[in-house]
């Protein structure tokens, strides 16, 4: 069986707190689990996506010639990345 990660209890968080009426409806028909399972998958299926095309577009720098550029660039991709899973799967 699989778990719910980070991306559907942030979903289960908005739901409960600005759509409460859906989350209770969904509740009560026992479909919230799978719904957020689906999110789940699919947000950690589009970051995936948008971090290749990120990648792409702005290559990270050489790890081993200087970590911690490399480490703030991983980081700013992962930001960017979240802030559009957010906006299109998550807080709709």
């Amino acid at each position: 069986m699989e778990r719910i990660g980070k991306y559907g209890f942030l979903r289960r968080d908005y739901l409960k707190n600005h759509k409460n009426s859906l989350y209770q409806v969904m509740l009560l028909q026992d479909t919230i689990g799978e719904h957020l399972l689906e999110v789940d998958k699919a947000a950690r299926e589009r970051e995936e996506v948008i971090l290749k095309q990120l990648e792409e577009k702005e290559p990270l720098p050489d790890k081993e010639a200087d970590q911690m550029a490399w480490v703030r660039a991983a980081n700013q991709h992962r930001a960017i990345a979240e802030e559009i899973i957010f906006k299109e799967l998550i807080y709709i």
